[in-house]
């Protein structure tokens, strides 16, 4: 059986004459330093394009004095998120975790890709009740390239990973004094990337420079790594539903907004196939929503006022769409289609199609990102004067686009924070009233389904749906308001 893990950590790269500087200086009142040396054998897996590494996705059985078990590593936001399994009988890749990579190997056979033999020096910093604060370990690696026979390569490395509920400040200080004593922060993602001399890697953010290119590629990086990992997480039986929606519509939205810098063919055949996955998602996402919201509604009116089996034909023809919808995505995520899709977003996550323009034009960001403003702002006004639906969604979704090129352009563009918080504040106004708007069309049709059932009535479906334009009401005033 699997068990997870979250780990935060930071990677430096060292001379091998490196001297490590004290860490008792960081230690709390009443903490303690632990010692130890280890030796470990990592076999790392990938399919012979090296599918999961152009996904940031390390696969890996590894044997030796500590952390033994084939461990799968998946990125999650500024952490990654480990799986673990325990060693088998046998090198053959548990079914569990072949599974759960299925997708981003692209159907492709998973083998071994590289050997890494690492004599570790741990140095682990405990605090007064005896909680981990962090490891820092210093490796000596040798790393040898299945199929080849011969040493790669040789390095020191030295990981510096958080404890558990551990504050992150604890990271940047011991950072800062690796850096003093001479260490630079890894250009590298992982060891196994390091061992392969990063064929796969095209653009790095890692370490760029606040410029059109590094704040793009950056931004790209983070929605294929949301839809990435929502992959597996899928997978494993979770709910990654909304994650993965958003990534979609924000790399979605990047394509449109920022599309001057960007393959104009590359971006139109990406934006085509990502509508499609995010309006899968989104059949799925809407039930989700919708139950939830109705739940909600009901709990607040007065008893006397639920008349008959209300909460049962909510829930009972609601979720019965929305495992429909569901089976829907699972029968994607092993199509042709799909795959497809994360082939592509493998190839823009590792060389996106950037067009000289992007390089030459200092300002590319902030002109877009300006534009996407004015766009949003006219939208809003003209949606609140009119006051229709179909505006008014439009509306949202120009609002959306302006948050989502700010998020982008924050690394480069002076205020840039301030605008995303604007644009969120209208896209939850604009959002609450298309949730209304969808609530009502919806409550009508289950009223109709009660009115005619046996032992149902639609009384307490008409009146939520009075609510629900009520709240559509509340929300184009706000709008109004904000517009001004």
């Amino acid at each position: 059986m699997a068990t997870t893990q979250i780990e935060r950590e930071d990677k430096y790269e060292v001379g091998r004459k490196f001297v490590r500087p004290a860490l008792d200086g960081l230690l709390p009142a009443g903490g303690r330093i632990e010692e130890a040396t280890v030796n470990l054998d990592s076999a790392y897996y990938d399919t012979a394009d090296l599918d999961l590494l152009r996904q940031r996705i390390t696969l890996r059985r590894r044997t030796g004095d500590a952390d033994v078990g084939w461990q799968l590593k998946v990125p999650a936001d500024k952490a990654r998120t480990e799986i673990r399994v325990l060693l088998g009988e046998g090198d053959a890749v548990p079914d569990e975790l072949g599974s759960l990579v299925s997708g981003v190997a692209l159907g492709k056979c998973v083998r071994p890709v590289a050997t890494l033999t690492t004599v570790r020096r741990t140095t682990r910093l405990h605090g007064r009740d005896g909680r981990l604060l962090a490891e820092v370990a210093d490796d000596r690696v040798r790393a040898t390239v299945t199929g080849d026979g011969a040493v790669a390569s040789e390095w020191r490395e030295v990981e510096v990973e958080l404890g558990e509920d551990a504050d992150a400040r604890v990271l940047r200080a011991i950072g800062k004094r690796l850096i003093r004593a001479g260490a630079r922060p890894s250009r590298h993602p992982s060891k196994l990337s390091r061992a392969l001399g990063d064929h796969h890697d095209g653009v790095s953010a890692a370490g760029a420079s606040a410029t059109t290119v590094a704040a793009l590629t950056r931004y790209l990086e983070a929605q294929v790594q949301a839809i990435v990992a929502g992959d597996v997480w899928f997978r494993r039986g979770l709910d990654a539903v909304h994650s993965t929606r958003v990534g979609a519509r924000r790399l979605r939205s990047t394509l449109r907004v920022f599309g001057p810098l960007l393959d104009p063919g590359e971006s139109a055949g990406l934006d085509t196939e990502l509508s499609w996955y995010a309006g899968l998602l989104g059949e799925v996402r809407d039930r989700q929503v919708q139950r939830k919201r109705f739940a909600k509604a009901l709990t607040d009116l007065p008893a006397e006022l639920v008349l008959g089996p209300v909460s049962a034909r909510i829930e009972s023809d609601l979720l019965a769409e929305q495992i429909r919808r569901q089976d829907e995505v699972r029968i994607a995520l092993d199509g042709d289609r799909y795959r497809a899709l994360l082939a592509a977003l493998a190839r823009w996550r590792t060389v996106p199609p950037l067009v000289m323009a992007a390089a030459r034009d200092p300002d590319g960001i902030g002109r877009h990102a300006r534009r996407a403003d004015r766009q949003a702002v006219r939208r809003v006004a003209a949606a609140a004067a009119s006051g229709g639906d179909a505006d008014l969604h439009r509306a949202r979704k120009a609002a959306k686009r302006a948050r989502y090129a700010y998020e982008l352009a924050a690394p480069v563009l002076g205020g840039a924070r301030k605008k995303v918080a604007r644009f969120k504040v209208l896209q939850q106004v604009l959002g609450e009233h298309q949730d209304s708007v969808v609530a009502a069309r919806t409550l009508r049709i289950l009223g109709a389904r009660a009115d005619v059932a046996p032992g149902e009535n639609g009384f307490t479906f008409g009146l939520l749906y009075g609510l629900e334009l009520q709240r559509a009401r509340q929300a184009r005033a706000d709008a109004a308001r904000l517009a001004i």
